[in-house]
């Protein structure tokens, strides 16, 4: 009894052993069970307040709409949704995390309400599965917080998850549009595969993703393992462009500012169907986009794929220092003292008041004519500086530039509109690169003197001063199109140049017979001088000792380097100027009746008795009416303000084609 109660102890043990294991392993069933219908309840919560947010925002009638617009016999349909992240926290802050941090899963569970909503209102007929639905979800902005924005000075930029960040920069280059895989279907080539029927092997464009990751010929199937051939007629192909971005702080090279040893470097965007030719060169935005790493061969590339874009508009001081509004309201007793007394002191620091008035006021007049965000609309004010002293005037054009919007300084080795190359990414095609007016967009690009350019790049610049447009000629067979293609950039900047008046004439431009009046213009041929709006003449001071006043001044300035030497400099400083031209470009004005009459009275007259006015020549006068309304801050134009236009542009048409002999009244042509 006692040997066969030792021999069933064992057997008990290990009974209970197994019981235990049983136990452990119903456990972890239950366990996994719960965890999936706690997931499953998860994700349909998800798909419930994506259904409520779509309802609110109008995105369900999107969505019909677009399901009306799309043809029935398509594979792949692609829906595009702007979201809007701080409506969708309010709503159902698991939702909005997903957006901010998971845009993979954020798009599949977009995806799977879009394919329910489609087969329960019978909006597409054929359509089988979830996989033929491509939704493109575009987070309008991101919350304001250091996570979620990209500085593009940062580097090196690391490794970033795939989620979306804003950032805000400079377009220097684009492409051309060229084509790239939406979507495609793949078939099993294993007749006996259910996969090789239906729609069950559907690749769609990723974030990040090249051509070969969405169409290639060693795909399997997931079921037999089998390869994969394409449907090549169910492919869906979309538009494609790349821009390059890079900080605004890279225009402090090309500008006035001091050399800095600092390396900017840009960052390739992708923009995709819509998106394409929205970014505009020269211009500034601000972009929310999903940073990915592009693997091509042994390299990677750091790009963008970008899902909004925004225009960025600088913030402009609103207000005037309280010296220059003392001086607006001593000086309201007449309509012109205001604007006198700015350029006489203006370029203090770099000659003395007094001297080059006449191009001080136009060079705060051009200034003033400029506008960053309305730059469609913009009056060209251009200025050509003819003078014997080219080391001081090209001086105060360059502190003049530093007060600009945008000063851009082109180099003459440089590239003045565009420039190409071969696309590096993948694609092939022609990369447009901006040059310094490209890049001067609403500002002001400084040519320097123009007698350092070649006859070639004087023709050039002649005929975009004509049209106000940069063309470039992009050959097909070398950047692989079909067919050469011309394309045309509007230019809005205004340009200052100057030249050496007393440099000999080269004599393929000297005149038959000198005009009254006229002035000897140098090597310069005189249609690129006519092509320019304002033509002054820097007159030398009288005297006996004409540069008297500059070697004052230089000798001032080496004696107490960086300290002002005149009274304006202490009364009105650079930061006075800076603030008071970016609140007149601000301002909007009105053409009053009286301006209006005197502008087109000055007009007719001048196209009477001379055949050489062009009709840029009203919008010259316009603008110079504008420009000086708003230096003197008011918002209507006046008929003062109509008198300095006609005077500085009698005045240049003057030096140019010489004085006219008439004793006719110009008002008269009223």
């Amino acid at each position: 009894m006692k040997a066969g109660k030792s021999r069933s102890r064992p057997s008990k043990e290990k009974g209970r052993k197994s019981a235990r294991e049983r136990h452990v392993v119903r456990s972890e069933v239950m366990l996994m069970v719960f965890i999936e219908d706690h997931n499953m309840e998860e994700l349909l919560s998800l798909k419930e307040s994506i259904v409520t947010y779509l309802d609110r925002s109008g995105g369900l009638r999107q969505l019909v709409e677009a399901c009306q617009s799309l043809k029935d016999s398509q594979q792949v349909y692609r829906f595009s949704f702007d979201v809007n992240p701080t409506d969708i926290v309010e709503l159902d802050a698991r939702l909005g995390d997903c957006i901010l941090h998971d845009p993979l899963k954020a798009t599949s569970l977009f995806q799977s309400v879009c394919f329910l909503s489609i087969k329960t209102l019978s909006l597409i007929e054929h359509i089988h599965t979830e996989n033929q639905v491509n939704v493109v979800l575009r987070p309008t902005h991101m919350p304001p917080f250091p996570n979620y924005i990209l500085d593009l000075c940062e580097f090196p930029r690391g490794y970033y998850l795939m989620r979306p960040v804003a950032l805000e920069g400079l377009v220097i280059a684009v492409t051309c549009v060229t084509k790239y895989t939406q979507g495609a279907r793949f078939i099993c080539a294993e007749e006996k595969c259910p996969c090789s029927r239906g729609f069950h092997h559907i690749r769609v464009h990723a974030p990040g993703a090249t051509e070969a990751a969405t169409v290639r010929s060693d795909f399997i199937c997931f079921l037999c393992s089998s390869p994969l051939k394409e449907d090549v007629k169910s492919r869906v192909l979309g538009d494609k462009q790349l821009v390059e971005l890079v900080h605004t702080r890279a225009l402090d090279v090309l500008g006035v500012h001091e050399p800095s040893s600092l390396r900017y470097q840009s960052v390739t965007l992708f923009l995709r169907d819509e998106l394409c030719n929205t970014m505009k060169i020269g211009q500034l935005y601000q972009v929310v986009g999903i940073p990915a790493h592009v693997h091509q061969w042994s390299s990677i590339t750091w790009t963008i794929e970008v899902c909004s874009i925004r225009n960025l508009i600088p913030e402009c001081p609103s207000c005037v220092s309280d010296n220059f509004q003392a001086l607006h309201a001593a000086s309201a007793c007449s309509p012109w003292r205001f604007s006198a007394i700015v350029a006489n002191s203006f370029g203090s620091p770099v000659v003395p008041p007094g001297l080059y008035n006449t191009l001080k006021l136009v060079l705060l007049l051009s200034l003033v004519q400029t506008k960053e965000e309305n730059s469609d609309a913009h009056n060209p004010l251009d200025v050509l500086a003819l003078t014997s002293d080219t080391l001081n005037v090209e001086r105060l054009m360059t502190y003049s530039l530093g007060l600009a919007a945008r000063g851009i300084r082109h180099l003459v080795t440089g590239e003045l509109f565009t420039s190409l190359s071969r696309d590096e990414h993948g694609a092939g095609t022609a990369n447009i690169h901006a040059g310094s007016a490209l890049l001067a967009a609403g500002g002001v690009c400084l040519l320097g003197d123009l007698t350092c350019y070649k006859k070639d790049r004087t023709d050039t610049l002649q005929s975009a001063l004509d049209s106000r447009t940069a063309s470039v000629f992009i050959p097909g067979k070398k950047y692989g199109e079909d067919a050469d293609q011309l394309l045309s950039f509007p230019i809005n900047c205004n340009f200052w140049a100057l030249a050496d008046a007393l440099a000999p004439r080269k004599k393929a431009n000297r005149p038959d017979s000198v005009l009254l009046g006229s002035m000897e213009m140098g090597p310069v041929p005189p249609q690129v001088v006519d092509a320019f709006g304002l033509v002054i003449q820097c007159r030398d001071p009288g005297g006996n000792h004409p540069l008297l006043p500059m070697t004052v001044h230089t000798l001032k300035q080496a004696i107490s380097p960086g300290k002002p030497i005149y009274p304006a400099c202490m009364q009105f400083t650079t930061q006075d100027y800076k603030e008071l031209l970016a609140y007149a470009r601000s301002l909007k004005v009105d053409m009053s009746t009286e301006a209006e009459k005197m502008i087109h009275g000055y007009y007719m007259a001048s196209r009477r008795v001379r055949s050489s006015v062009s009709v840029t020549s009203i919008k010259l006068l316009i603008a110079l009416a504008q420009a000086h309304a708003k230096l003197n801050l008011r918002t209507l134009v006046l008929e003062e303000d109509a008198v300095i236009a006609v005077l500085l542009c009698e005045n240049s048409i003057t030096l140019r084609h010489g004085e006219i002999c008439t004793s006719e009244p110009f008002h008269k042509a009223n």
